[in-house]
């Protein structure tokens, strides 16, 4: 594992897992709410990043900058996605595919960022998105916009965030959605969560590559 500095206006600071051979892809995770403890830290990123790196992807886990609202945050997102982009783009490796996973209000903001940046990453992953975070941080619009593939994985029992809309809308645009047995915190599921998300990615990243 690296640590490493995002570049921006923000402090924002990262851990870059890898696997043993050269990464095929790089996802972006980013974690719940940093007011309510969320960090790259998070066991559900964690079990993810662990997962990715299992089948030849790297995974960047970040901290958010100083609280903003989720908009500063939102840049960091976007900020991370371009930093993984440049990092892994020319010199000894060709320029390889790029996701987005994020947890909770994570995944809202992948969602918010990935449809505003670009190019857009090459597939987004999201667990228990809340459809808006404020009233100009709609991530159900967002993802009326998204072009990239998209997973949306919610707990059946979760009554802490509306994710039913994301879930409506990703079916309809034909979108993988997965549940689960559980509630907003997914007690004893990250194992299934990173197995899932970790398969998604190996079919929208590597299939080319």
């Amino acid at each position: 594992m690296t640590d490493v500095l995002i570049p921006g206006s923000r402090d924002v600071r990262g851990t870059v897992s890898e696997p043993a051979d050269e990464p095929r892809a790089i996802v972006v995770a980013c974690p719940p709410h940093p007011q309510h403890g969320g960090s790259r830290s998070d066991p559900r990123l964690v079990a993810v990043s662990d997962a990715l790196v299992e089948i030849g992807i790297a995974c960047l886990r970040f901290d958010y900058g100083a609280w903003n609202e989720g908009r500063g945050e939102r840049e960091d997102v976007r900020n991370a996605v371009r930093w993984a982009r440049d990092e892994y783009d020319g010199g000894d490796i060709d320029e390889i595919p790029v996701g987005v996973f994020g947890y909770s209000f994570g995944a809202s903001l992948a969602l918010l960022a990935s449809a505003d940046i670009d190019p857009d990453p090459d597939a987004v992953a999201v667990l228990a998105p809340a459809a808006r975070l404020g009233d100009d941080l709609d991530a159900l619009a967002a993802l009326e916009t998204l072009e990239s593939p998209v997973h949306v994985c919610y707990g059946e029992r979760d009554t802490t965030v509306d994710w039913e809309p994301i879930v409506e809308r990703a079916r309809d645009r034909g979108d993988e959605t997965t549940a689960l047995a559980a509630d907003h915190f997914f007690l004893d599921k990250a194992d299934d969560i990173a197995r899932g998300v970790s398969a998604f990615f190996e079919r929208t990243l590597l299939e080319s590559v």
